[in-house]
């Protein structure tokens, strides 16, 4: 069955959840419609020895922060949610939970961001990465050590080939055979309105929250949710000790974000569905799960409650798809996505030329594809824009 839509505590949608802010998670005398910004550095305390308040420094924490978190918390249905500075160093916080000497299975279809941070770990912290085929959970337990694996780390759908991840069947088997191993998803392609990876048996759930929850590419920010409160405390710890944690503007810009997420998330998937039709229709190879001619359909759609708004399509020469990012208007050449506006990029060209070539060949990431994440817009101007950019580049297209 697909992720459920409703709070077993509240009975509400998280479309309903997502708006309305828990009144305790700030104590404010003024009852301000909008979370109060609390932009200071430090608080004053009633005595001597420092004690009496609930907060003395920003960097272990702040009220603005706190709503923000426990706000995640409740749409990620976290134990313990936690923001910082940017999507990576939510990465680089959990992965200060490994030890040298343990090891790290991750995919072979990843954001070139995490393949960067997964290489330095592996070059100068001694942790082993073992990049694997995700879509195949026979791969990832082959790698399975009861001992050394530490993390197991997930993108799905994967960035940018738009693969799926049977979460619930490798989140199970890890469980089983590596008791101690920590089950980890990037979530950040479904965003928390259409997956809920904590109830598919992940430990962890973390997202760059530049993405989809802010919305607007106006802020950079990280979310990291918690399934249990000891796995909690070890990256609170971090946190703190490392300064990461968001700053109490940006945790307010995050708020603010997040509570449009449902009505955002809807439009631009209606509208990736109807992109993804006319791609399709031109005999392009489109990377979609919500066509149903792709083989992952099924599966996840079992997982989640859409497919999203990012796509991808190969057109078999790399001059060819240079020409059609090139040609575009509506669509913004431009790395990221989960923002209002519509974008285009060459992920070998762009998000994921830090990988090497020889790297991505080993990897079949094609150097022609093209990646679009879909914005607000109406969707006729969308596909209009996109055919007239094909036409440009020299393909005949099917009205």
């Amino acid at each position: 069955m697909a992720v459920d839509t409703t709070n077993s505590k509240t009975g509400y949608h998280l479309a309903t959840e997502l708006v309305h802010i828990d009144s305790d998670a700030v104590k404010d005398n003024y009852n301000a419609a909008s979370v109060p910004i609390y932009q200071t550095a430090t608080f004053k305390q009633s005595s001597a020895d420092g004690s009496g308040g609930e907060y003395d420094y920003s960097r272990s924490g702040n009220p603005t922060r706190t709503a923000v978190e426990v706000h995640m918390a409740k749409i990620m249905k976290a134990e313990r949610a936690f923001v910082v500075s940017t999507g990576m160093t939510a990465l680089d916080v959990i992965l200060r939970l490994v030890k040298t000497g343990q090891e790290v299975i991750a995919g072979d279809d990843l954001y070139g961001g995490t393949n960067r941070l997964l290489t330095y770990v592996s070059q100068f912290s001694g942790v082993k990465v073992h990049n694997v085929d995700t879509t195949d959970p026979k791969l990832v337990e082959e790698k399975l050590d009861p001992i050394k694996t530490r993390l197991v780390l997930l993108e799905s759908p994967t960035n940018p080939l738009i693969k799926i991840a049977d979460i619930r069947t490798i989140a199970a088997r890890v469980h089983e055979i590596c008791p101690t191993a920590l089950v980890v998803v990037d979530n950040t392609m479904m965003s928390p309105y259409l997956q809920n990876t904590l109830e598919l048996g992940a430990d962890i759930e973390y997202h760059s929250g530049t993405k989809y929850l802010s919305g607007h590419h106006d802020l950079m920010a990280g979310v990291i949710g918690c399934r249990e409160q000891s796995v909690a405390d070890s990256l609170y710890f971090v946190i703190n000790a490392s300064g990461s944690g968001l700053g109490p503007f940006d945790s307010w810009l995050l708020m603010r974000g997040v509570k449009t997420l449902g009505i955002r998330m809807e439009k631009q998937q209606s509208n990736a569905i109807e992109i993804a039709d006319f791609l399709e229709a031109q005999g392009l190879k489109v990377h979609y799960p919500g066509l149903k001619s792709n083989p992952q359909y099924e599966l996840h759609k079992s997982l989640s409650s859409g497919p999203g708004a990012v796509l991808s399509f190969e057109t078999g020469d790399i001059g060819l798809s240079e020409r059609i990012v090139e040609s575009a208007r509506l669509w913004g050449i431009s790395v990221s996505f989960g923002c209002v506006n519509s974008l285009i990029s060459m992920p070998c060209k762009m998000s994921h030329a830090s990988i090497p070539a020889e790297i991505r060949k080993q990897r079949h990431l094609p150097e022609d594809l093209i990646r679009l994440c879909v914005g607000i817009e109406h969707p006729e101007d969308l596909i209009n824009d996109l055919a007239r950019a094909l036409e440009v580049a020299g393909l005949k297209v099917k009205r």
